[in-house]
């Protein structure tokens, strides 16, 4: 299975926009990362374009740097006017080394330092994603230490069951990440966020799983989240203006992968937030969406150079 910027060429070598695989190997060396700039640029500017067109502008595609971090493609979502979602204290440190500007930074992960957290601050991180309650009560007293304010979003569990390999499910009430909805456990995070010292409570994130070739769990997602932030409102009397769905969209790893497009996952999603906003009596949010893999998963490939080959008669080949 050949991407549109794959091809075969007369000598029978790889090419992946015209470059020669087998002279990339040689000249480089393996293992070799390459990947096609133009590819990724364009896929960037498709998720802005739908956000644009499908919600009005009022959304932001951050890339999920964990699917393939380093400067330049730091760079490259920069030049594109994207936002960054990072996960460690390194991914954050690639970033600023790229001159990647920190207020269109979120930074997530389940067991943050106390020393990533103060880099953080320092650098001026636009949005904390906090995943527990021993984080919030952290953030809230390292950002008093330094005199800071952090914004931050609640990391919720929605309890929905994204139709993905067991092992890449994350929104179901005993993923390791976020608060759960059902034990009341969010709303108390929600109740605490509000009355701390230091922190500013923005909104809600959620992240269902990784593969997802169907539109209909983001839309439920969506609707969950809205009436979460509608009981907030409810019970604190603070309503919140920004509202981040994750990622998870599915790529093809083979011919019977089918994704679905950008344009109709922001269509219909815009649609429910527009429904439920109305419904709940809530101001439209700002959305933020979290792409990785979908941005670079078929941007690129990994050039190996084959050492040993070990044959299992009737059973199967190895390659090393």
């Amino acid at each position: 299975m050949l991407n549109d910027n794959l091809q075969i060429n007369k000598a029978g070598h790889l090419t992946i926009c015209g470059a020669d695989t087998v002279l990339l190997a040689k000249q480089y060396g393996t293992p070799l990362y390459v990947m096609d700039e133009n590819k990724i640029r364009s896929i960037c500017r498709m998720y802005k374009k739908s956000i644009e067109q499908c919600y009005g502008g009022n959304g932001l595609p951050l890339f999920a740097s964990k699917a393939f971090c380093c400067k330049e493609i730091c760079r490259i979502m920069k030049e594109e006017g994207m936002g960054l979602d990072v996960v460690s204290g390194g991914e954050l440190y690639t970033a600023m080394q790229a001159g990647f500007p920190a207020e269109k930074i979120q930074f997530h992960g389940n067991n943050k330092t106390p020393d990533e957290i103060s880099y953080a601050l320092t650098s001026g991180v636009g949005h904390f994603v906090v995943d527990n309650l021993a984080e919030l009560e952290l953030l809230d007293e390292i950002s008093g230490k330094l005199q800071k304010n952090a914004n931050i979003l609640l990391r919720i569990k929605p309890g929905i069951d994204a139709h993905t390999h067991k092992f890449i499910r994350t929104g179901q009430i005993d993923s390791k990440f976020g608060f759960a909805l059902e034990t009341g456990e969010a709303m108390e995070a929600a109740k605490a966020a509000v009355q701390a010292d230091h922190l500013t409570l923005l909104g809600m994130h959620c992240h269902i799983g990784s593969q997802i070739f169907e539109i209909q769990p983001f839309e439920l997602a969506a609707k969950v989240m809205l009436g979460f932030i509608r009981d907030v409102k409810k019970e604190t009397g603070v309503e919140l203006h920004e509202l981040n769905l994750g990622g998870g969209f599915g790529i093809r790893y083979t011919e019977k992968d089918q994704p679905v497009s950008y344009d109709s996952y922001m269509e219909k999603v815009s649609q429910t937030v527009h429904c439920c906003c109305e419904e709940y009596l809530l101001s439209l949010p700002k959305i933020y969406i979290e792409p990785g893999r979908s941005i670079v998963g078929e941007a690129g490939l990994t050039l190996y150079t084959i050492g040993s080959v070990k044959q299992i008669p009737n059973i199967r080949t190895y390659v090393s």
